[in-house]
């Protein structure tokens, strides 16, 4: 049984910087083809914002990059996103994914295990 637990989250102003972590069970995360972070804000779609594959290469959506990392951490298994410069516009739930096939590894349709979540708020 696959478990994304997600924390992390929190209230801060425009500039700050959050570390979201996404504790996993049930999955190897090394061994895991694609992992992600996905955002979704009041009234709209839930979008890609980072992935990361097998092999550590990484994926950002365009407004991330350069703000947001993503990175794993195999001894505690663990899923990170590190974010940086943050704005307004970053407010959202952000999820934790993981199962993703690798084709297209912002896109939501790929992954089958999904955390519940951690509000982000930036003011």
């Amino acid at each position: 049984h696959v478990q994304l637990v997600e924390s992390g989250g929190g209230s801060v102003q425009a500039g700050g910087s959050l570390r979201l972590s996404c504790a996993a069970t049930g999955i190897t995360i090394d061994r895991a083809s694609c992992m992600a972070w996905f955002r979704q804000a009041p009234g709209k779609e839930r979008e890609g914002v980072a992935a990361i594959d097998r092999d550590g290469s990484t994926s950002y959506a365009d407004s991330v990059v350069g703000r947001f990392t993503i990175f794993k951490d195999k001894a505690k298994n663990t899923l990170y996103l590190q974010m940086n410069s943050l704005k307004p516009e970053d407010t959202a739930m952000y999820y934790c994914a993981a199962g993703g096939l690798g084709y297209d590894p912002l896109d939501r349709y790929e992954y089958n295990y999904w955390g519940q979540g951690t509000q982000v708020t930036v003011s």
